[in-house]
């Protein structure tokens, strides 16, 4: 993802509303399987990090972006935004 694309999507990202909350126990199975639900009908999706988990934010924005197959867009304090585009008929196109 160039950096253009990036900006772009964080753009997007700025209204969204954190669509998860990542609490004390951190990643778990449940958690991965609803994110990835999640991406059959949003290509973009904030997700914050409650001040009861003691891992970092960073560490695990790139942790679920693994488990979903999508890209960290960014990470901002206790909150990161994840993209993955549709496979069939993407809704957000991307700058080249």
């Amino acid at each position: 993802m160039t950096s253009k694309q990036r900006a772009y999507l964080k753009g997007l990202a700025i209204n969204l509303e954190p669509l998860f909350h990542i609490g004390k126990s951190s990643v778990t199975p449940e958690n991965i399987e609803a994110i990835s639900e999640v991406f059959n009908t949003h290509e973009l999706v904030k997700i914050a990090v409650l001040k009861n988990c003691i891992d970092d934010p960073k560490e695990i924005a790139t942790v679920v972006a693994e488990r979903t197959r999508s890209q960290v867009v960014q990470v901002i304090g206790k909150k990161f935004v994840l993209y993955k585009p549709f496979k069939q008929n993407p809704k957000i196109i991307l700058p080249k």
